[in-house]
Parts: C-alpha cells; sequence; structure tokens
C-alpha cells in the first residue's frame, strides 16, 4: 500500500505541511477548512451585494418569450410587443388526414412529453426579469463544475485505480479531479442557501426542491466514496472512523468502508448514475415550471384571508410569468460558466496540487513502533482488543454494539467474519510454520494446549511486553509465565516487518484482493495509526472528518455530522455514532420537507434576504407604483410603464413582506 508522492512541478505549493487549527468553545477546525467556508459565505454575500449586469434594452415585453408557453419566436425583440397568446402553443397539430399512428403508444408520449416540455421551456432565449442576480449563476456554475469532475474522473479511470500515486500525470488528473469536486460542492451548497432564501419551493415547486436536496444528499455520497477509495492515509483514517457510524446502524454489514473495490465500484459506477438521473429530473423541472416568483409579488392581486387567501397567491406563483421579460442565452451562459470553473479547476490543479499522504501499512507499523505493533498482537492474541471485542459485523461480541430503543447491529448480525486472534496472529504464522522451524516448534506447543491455558499466556505476556526493549532489533521481553507467546510474537513481528503480514491479510481474498477490512482493523487496534490521525487534526474532537491531511481544505460539506461528536454531553455518549447519524438523518429530512412545515418554511419571509437577491425588482415595484413593476400593458411597447391588468397594490403588498 505504500507509495511516494509523485512530483507535481515547480508551481505547486506544498500543503502536505501539518496544517494550522483553531479553537473555540466546542470548535476545533482546520484554518484550510475555515478558508474554503469564509471563501463561501463570501461568494454568497458578493453575489447578494454585488450588482448583476443588465441593459434595459435587453426587456421584452410583458408575456413576450415566455418560457411558460413554449413560444420562442415571442422572445425575439424583431416581434411584436405584444403579449404571446396562452393558445398558441410548440405542440404540432395532428394532420388532418390521420395516417393511424396518433394512437400510438411512441405520439402519445412525444404529444405529452411537447406538452409538458415544448422546446421554448427547454432551451429558453427569454426569462422573467426579474432573474437579475448572481444568485442564479451557482446552480450552472454546479452544472460546469460536475462536468469537469466527470471528465477528470475519465482520465483518471484510464491509467487505473491507483496510477496517480506514481505517475505525475496521474496526480494532476487526480489534483483536477479534487479541485472540480471542491468547487462543485461549495457552488452546490451556496445554490442551496440561495433557493432556501428564495423559498423556491413556492407556486407547486415542491418536487423542484425535494430533487435539488437529494442531489445535494447523493452528492455528498458520491464524493464519500471517492475520498474512501484513495488508498492514501485520509481515506484509511475515514474509512475506519466511519465504520463505526455506519456499523451502529446496520449499514456497516452490506456498505463495507473499508472495502476498496467496493467503494470504488459504488464511486465510479452506482452513484454517478443516480446523481445524474436526479440531476436531469432537477433541471428538467427547473424548466417545467421555471424559477420561483419573487416573494409576494402577487400578494395585492388576491383579496380575502387565510387558508383561501394562502391558495389564490400559491395558484398565482404557479401560473405563467406574465410580467416583463428579459434575454437569455442559455448556451451562452453555460458555455462561460464551464471555462471560468476549466480555468479555476486547472490553476488550483496546478498552484496547490492534491494531498496524498502515504498510507500506515502492517509493515510501516511495525518498523517505527515495535513496541505498539507487540502489544497490539497480544491483546488480539487475548481478545481484549478492539477488534476481538467489536460485535456485529465481525464477531458476536457487544462491546462496540450501541442502542438507542433497539440495536440495528444485532438485526444485521456478523456478516464479514474476522476472528482477531486466529486471523491476525496464529493463521499467519501458521502459513510459514512449514518452512521455518523457528515458528513451528512454538506454535505446536501453544496449538496443543487448552484455551484456558492459551489464555493465560497470552495475558502474561500482554502485561510483560509494556516494559519491552530491543536489541539489535530483536525483541527481550522481562520474563513471566507467557510460554511460546514470545517466541510467536517475535516471529510475527519479523514477518510484519517484511510486509508478508500485509500481503497475507489481503491474501485471504479471493481474485482483486482489494478487501482491506483485516489489516486496516488490526492497525486500528493500536495507537501508532490513531496518534499520527491526531497529529494531522483527523480525530473526532478535532472535527476530523471534515478536515484534510496537510493544508488542504477537506470536507466541509460533512460539517452537519461531525457537529454531534461536538456536543457536551453526547461527545463520550456510548451511541455516540447511532446519535450523529440520526440527527444527521433528522436533519436531512428536516431541509427536504420544510415546504410543508410551517414555521421552518416561513423563514425567507420572516427574515428578508429575499430582498437583497430580487432589490432590483423590488425597487421598480416602488417607482411604478400598483402593477407589474415597469411592466408594459398590452399593446404596448417595453418601457412604456403602463401596468398589467389585475395587478393593483403591488407596492402595498410589497410592504407586508
Amino acid at each position: 500500500m505504500s507509495h511516494p508522492v509523485p512530483h507535481v512541478g515547480p508551481l505547486a505549493i506544498n500543503m502536505n505541511q501539518p496544517g494550522s487549527f483553531v479553537h473555540w468553545s466546542i470548535f476545533d477546525v482546520s484554518v484550510a477548512n475555515l478558508v474554503l467556508i469564509a471563501v463561501m459565505v463570501a461568494i454568497f454575500g458578493a453575489a447578494l451585494l454585488i450588482p448583476f449586469p443588465r441593459g434595459d434594452g435587453e426587456e421584452l415585453a410583458a408575456g413576450a418569450g415566455d418560457p411558460a408557453d413554449g413560444d420562442a419566436e415571442a422572445a425575439s425583440p424583431a416581434r411584436s410587443a405584444v403579449p404571446a397568446s396562452p393558445a398558441r402553443s410548440a405542440v404540432p397539430a395532428v394532420p388532418a388526414a390521420d395516417d393511424g399512428t396518433a394512437d400510438l403508444w411512441t405520439a402519445r408520449l412525444r404529444r405529452a412529453a411537447l406538452r409538458t416540455l415544448p422546446p421554448g421551456k427547454l432551451l429558453p432565449d427569454s426569462q422573467p426579469a426579474y432573474v437579475a442576480s448572481w444568485i442564479y449563476v451557482f446552480g450552472v456554475g454546479a452544472l460546469a463544475a460536475l462536468g469537469v469532475a466527470i471528465v477528470s474522473g475519465f482520465g483518471l479511470a484510464l491509467g487505473g485505480p491507483d496510477w496517480w500515486h506514481y505517475n505525475p500525470l496521474g496526480h494532476f488528473f487526480n489534483s483536477l479531479h479534487l479541485w472540480s469536486v471542491e468547487l462543485f460542492m461549495a457552488l452546490l451548497v451556496i445554490h442551496l442557501w440561495g433557493k432556501f432564501w428564495m423559498a423556491a419551493w413556492r407556486g407547486r415547486r415542491t418536487l423542484t426542491w425535494i430533487t435539488g436536496v437529494v442531489a445535494f444528499a447523493v452528492s455528498v455520497i458520491e464524493c464519500f466514496t471517492g475520498y474512501v477509495a484513495q488508498q492514501n492515509f485520509d481515506s484509511q483514517w475515514i474509512s475506519t472512523s466511519g465504520k463505526d457510524a455506519f456499523n451502529s446502524v446496520g449499514v456497516g454489514a452490506f456498505f463495507n468502508v473499508m472495502n476498496f473495490g467496493q467503494m470504488l465500484m459504488w464511486h465510479i459506477v452506482l452513484v454517478p448514475i443516480v446523481l445524474i438521473a436526479i440531476v436531469g429530473a432537477h433541471v428538467l423541472l427547473v424548466r417545467m415550471h421555471g424559477v420561483s416568483h419573487p416573494i409576494d409579488a402577487h400578494a395585492a392581486e388576491v383579496k380575502g384571508r387565510g387558508r383561501l387567501r394562502r391558495r389564490a397567491i400559491a395558484a398565482a406563483d404557479a401560473a405563467p410569468w406574465r410580467g416583463p421579460n428579459r434575454r437569455y442565452d442559455i448556451l451562452k451562459e453555460g458555455t462561460i460558466a464551464s471555462v471560468i470553473v476549466l480555468a479555476l479547476t486547472l490553476g488550483l490543479a496546478v498552484v496547490l496540487s492534491s494531498p496524498d499522504v502515504p498510507p500506515v501499512t502492517i509493515a510501516t507499523w511495525a518498523r517505527l513502533a515495535p513496541a505498539d505493533f507487540l502489544a497490539t498482537a497480544a491483546t488480539e492474541l487475548n481478545g481484549t482488543s478492539e477488534t476481538a471485542t467489536y460485535g456485529p459485523p465481525y464477531d458476536s461480541q457487544t462491546a462496540n454494539v450501541q442502542r438507542l430503543l433497539f440495536s440495528p447491529a444485532k438485526i444485521t448480525g456478523v456478516t464479514q467474519p474476522v476472528n482477531a486472534a486466529q486471523d491476525f496472529v496464529i493463521g499467519p504464522l501458521a502459513q510459514l510454520a512449514p518452512t521455518d522451524p523457528a515458528i513451528a516448534a512454538p506454535l505446536a506447543a501453544y496449538r496443543s494446549a487448552p484455551a484456558a491455558q492459551q489464555l493465560k499466556w497470552a495475558d502474561a505476556y500482554a502485561t510483560a511486553v509494556t516494559k519491552v526493549t530491543f536489541t539489535g532489533g530483536r525483541p527481550v521481553v522481562p520474563a513471566a509465565a507467557d510460554g511460546p507467546v514470545p517466541a510467536l510474537l517475535a516471529s510475527e513481528l519479523s514477518l510484519a516487518r517484511s510486509g508478508a503480514l500485509d500481503t497475507d491479510l489481503l491474501a485471504q481474498q479471493p481474485f482483486y484482493g482489494t478487501n482491506f477490512t483485516k489489516p486496516l482493523l488490526f492497525i486500528e487496534d493500536g495507537n501508532y495509526f490513531v496518534n499520527k490521525a491526531t497529529a494531522m487534526g483527523l480525530s473526532g474532537s478535532q472535527w476530523g472528518v471534515m478536515n484534510e491531511t496537510g493544508s488542504y481544505p477537506g470536507q466541509p460539506w460533512l460539517w452537519l455530522y461531525t457537529l454531534w461528536y461536538q456536543v457536551p454531553g453526547w461527545t463520550n455518549s456510548v451511541n455516540i455514532d447511532m446519535i450523529a447519524i440520526y440527527m444527521t438523518g433528522l436533519a436531512t429530512l428536516l431541509l427536504l420537507l420544510i415546504p410543508f412545515i410551517p414555521g421552518l418554511r416561513d423563514i425567507p419571509r420572516l427574515i428578508p434576504v429575499h430582498r437583497l437577491i430580487w432589490r432590483s425588482w423590488y425597487r421598480r415595484a416602488q417607482r411604478s407604483g400598483p402593477g407589474q413593476p415597469g411592466g408594459p400593458g398590452p399593446g404596448q411597447p417595453p418601457g412604456s410603464g403602463a401596468s398589467q391588468p389585475g395587478a393593483a397594490g403591488h407596492q402595498a403588498g410589497h410592504a407586508r413582506t
């Protein structure tokens, strides 16, 4: 598993040095992570405050080129400013002389698709005039970053799963992939912020909001599987830490984060298919229903009180926009976004490269911390290590079984059986015994003894080994009633130092051998691994799952999950992993169901961030008085200032926002 860090060129800044951390209250976060979050907040704030460039001459008549009616020609400034008739349709009529195909399933599906999503909606060339804020660009920016991530992922796949560890070109592709993913997640989160403050679920756009939140959740899974499939130190630590959370709720029995092959397949095949499908559905829903109208845009038009008034406002929000529009080149916007995103990711990949701290192997552990290795092997032998007492899905013990009302881990049971003493010590030595008499004799003596005697020997050695010294690299353990155990574990140490133990634990698997569960469990049982992670700021008390090795930003989008490990009272709970999973799931569910929850769905109305997003539209509403803000009436040219019929008292309506 060891590999050198490739040379990435003279322009790259070395960010693999130990990172800096800030502590405040329950927060102990890397500076790099805070910088990334601060940049995201600054970008969101700038998008709210910086005026959006828009030429007044580009504005079209009210209703002209309305994406809702699919009439692309009406968007042309050269055409009459008379609003398009709702009766006009982009759906071709069935010929008078029916050729007998009208009732075919294919023909019916085609007509239904054209009615639901005519070309004018799918590729619009105009959009409502209130779409004049930088907040609107983050959605297409996220799509552009996703495209770069997919293409760079193809580049990584060309060389195989590990070539980027030792090949400079592969490392560059990995850097490009890393920064495109960081940019994608940052833009996706900012896009989600913007849509929340717009209350974008209004106007029967609930499914649009839900698919957006689901797309974010699936993106987190996609990024997580990518991180744990890297086969470097960060992926080792994230997988060994994350397995406790998944195991606590029974998911680890089927979703093994320490199985590199499984995570790689999820990352490059299964999750991308689901993600692209959901993102595609989300984009189509946006095109079908259009962007949400400004909050309270129709409040003055609706009379009455209570539920009836709310229903009438909702119906108006769902209706096609009949106010002024502006020209909009969706393909040009997508192209510009893609060029900017590609330039940013290329620059970051060249200048900052990507982290790749080599993984810990049993061989490096045995060479650098032999005393810790021997002490850990002794706990495997006497059944007191974390793995030996873990419980499902590895064995029938109960030390790590968590319970809140019930225990999902017990329901799923043992699905990845691990016998710590046999798998980590006795089994590997037995493989070598036929060719090494120094191992064969003590191993035979140990195996022939009763189980009670074996345990006494192992316990005695576990106590004595705390005072081990080394002479010429060989362990010298104080005399104790430990029988053949010192000879066995001295041979185990030699086996580990040679790298044969790493190979043996992987060789127990057929064919590919990409499941690192057993070697990682063994390594995790020692202190060397956790001490190395703590020194890099990766432990749970350091918000470690969202940090990265060196000074790289890591995964700030996992803050909601890591938050629960910092809450006083829960930090030291034996059920903290279950609590973190359940609370994260509950918070995600609340985010998903915001459109249905009174109080939560009203926050954007009560805290008027939306007035910054649509400030130009609201200003025009105040200047133009009653009617659609600045919108021309039927049959009048753009800029005439005439109001739309039936749209009175907007200023009063906005005052109630």
